[in-house]
């Protein structure tokens, strides 16, 4: 499971990105370049980074279920996915 720090600052982000996106929208279809760049860097949905709901990973996420591989193989384990059934051949 990753620190609970970078969980936290990962749900800061996407608060200020929401906050943001407006007034961010705005200002590049006005073109006005120089307030976009006073605005925090943060702000831009690009620094966002895909995360596993339940535990923070950063990789192997998945993103239609929005967790990630090691989650998802023990909840369709479970059988806590539904539609999902092991393959077998």
């Amino acid at each position: 499971m990753a620190k609970l720090s970078i969980i936290a600052r990962t749900k800061k982000k996407e608060e200020m990105v929401k906050k943001f996106a407006a007034k961010r929208k705005a200002l590049k279809e006005a073109g006005n370049w120089a307030a976009l760049d006073k605005l925090p860097r943060s702000s831009s949905a690009v620094r966002l980074r895909n995360r596993c709901k339940l535990t923070g990973r950063p990789r192997a996420y998945i993103g239609k279920f929005g967790i990630c591989r090691n989650q998802f193989r023990l909840l369709a384990h479970e059988g806590k996915i539904p539609g999902l059934t092991k393959a077998s051949w």
